[in-house]
This record gives C-alpha cells, sequence and structure tokens, in this order.
C-alpha cells in the first residue's frame, strides 16, 4: 500500500491561524493549507506550489513543526502529515475554484481550532508548539475522524 504524503503549513496571523473550510459528507471539514508532493518536488517547493495554486499567495516556509501519520485500514489508506511554520510574504488568501474545492478561507483562533473538525486532527499538538511544551516533533498516530 503507497503512503501519501502531505505537507501542509501553519500559517498565524493576528493570533489566529489560516484554515480552508470544506464540506465532507455533509460535515463542515478545516484543512491546515497543504497539498500533495508532485513527484520530484521537495517538500517547501510543493507548498509554495499549492499556497500559489489555490489561495494566490506567496509563502515563506520555516522549520518542520511535527510529523504525524494517519491511517485507515478500511480504506486502506495510510498519510503521512508534515507540518511547517510559515508566512504569507505577498498576495491575500483568495479562493482559486479551478485548483480546491474549498468553499471559504477561514481564519480560527488556537482555541477554535479544538472545537472545529480539524484535517489533519493536530489542535492540541499546534497548542503545544505554540507554548513550547512539544516534546517530540514526531508526534505518532494522528486520531483522525474519517469524512
Amino acid at each position: 500500500m503507497p503512503i501519501n504524503i502531505r505537507p501542509a503549513i501553519l500559517i498565524i496571523e493576528n493570533g489566529q491561524v489560516l484554515t480552508m473550510q470544506y464540506n465532507y459528507g455533509g460535515q463542515e471539514v478545516y484543512n491546515l493549507p497543504g497539498g500533495n508532493l508532485e513527484l520530484g518536488e521537495h517538500l517547501s517547493d510543493a507548498l509554495a506550489r499549492e499556497m500559489q495554486e489555490e489561495l494566490g499567495i506567496e509563502v515563506w516556509v520555516g522549520e518542520m513543526v511535527l510529523v504525524g501519520e494517519v491511517y485507515f485500514e478500511d480504506r486502506k489508506k495510510h498519510t503521512l502529515h508534515l507540518l511547517f511554520e510559515g508566512k504569507i510574504t505577498a498576495g491575500i488568501p483568495t479562493l482559486n475554484p479551478k485548483e480546491t474545492s474549498a468553499l471559504a478561507i477561514k481564519w480560527l483562533t488556537i482555541n477554535d481550532l479544538e472545537i472545529v473538525n480539524l484535517y489533519p486532527n493536530l489542535s492540541k499538538s499546534i497548542k503545544d508548539y505554540l507554548k513550547g511544551k512539544l516534546s517530540n516533533k514526531y508526534i505518532g498516530k494522528i486520531d483522525q475522524q474519517w469524512f
């Protein structure tokens, strides 16, 4: 079974996290912006490309914040999630419907992350990271609901 590798970016401005809102199976789901690698592409290059394509922004990609895994046995789906810190260096996030099925861009507070359906479900780990209390960048299995 192949493993999907999905880099995502943690962009925080004015105490709020940039997310993209989707509707999966009738449920609101909020994704941390990111995407999938193209063959031969570096993680930071993939993030820069995805942010340009989907949101029309240029970003600086910083350090890796954490790595975690989501595995759905019944779907034979295994995804390695890599979260990087980032900043918008040019542009204002605007959805490009040709490149994403997201319904809206949502800036959520850190506390809001814990009360929405977040994919990947990293709200606690993000809070720990921001407080300097994330003891290991590898967080293991992410407790994730399938939508």
